[in-house]
C-alpha cells in the first residue's frame, strides 16, 4: 500500500508557515525519510514529503541528492535527479522538521 509519508512524520499546523512536517516519534540523526523532490529535464516536482516541509535558517534536515540515468525503449537516455530528506540532528517527538530551501525563494 502506498503511503505518501513515512510513519515517523505527520502534517500539522506550523508556527513557521501554514502546515508543516512534525515528528510522530523520536527520529535519529542520519535517518533517510524518503524522496522530497525529483527533477526531469529542467522541471522540479515535489512529493508530499517535499510539499509540506518548511524553510528554516537553522534546519534540522538536509536534502541528499542522487543523480540517475535511465534509458527508455527507444534508446534515448534521460537524466534525472532526486533528493531525499535526511535528518541532520536527532529530532524529538512533536518537533517540526525543517529544511534550508534551495529550490524556492522564501
Amino acid at each position: 500500500m502506498y503511503k505518501p509519508l513515512p510513519e515517523s512524520v505527520t502534517i500539522k499546523k506550523s508556527g513557521i508557515h501554514d502546515l508543516g512536517l512534525f515528528a510522530e516519534q523520536d527520529i535519529k540523526k542520519g535517518t533517510n525519510l524518503g524522496m522530497t523532490h525529483f527533477k526531469i529535464g529542467e522541471t522540479i516536482f515535489r512529493t508530499p514529503l517535499g510539499g509540506f516541509i518548511n524553510h528554516s535558517n537553522t534546519p534540522n534536515c538536509l536534502k541528499a541528492e542522487l543523480r540517475m540515468t535511465d534509458e527508455d525503449l527507444h534508446g534515448h537516455q534521460y537524466h534525472y535527479k532526486k533528493w531525499n530528506l535526511m535528518t541532520d540532528h536527532d529530532i524529538k517527538k512533536g518537533k517540526e522538521l525543517t529544511l534550508r530551501y534551495t529550490f524556492y525563494n522564501v
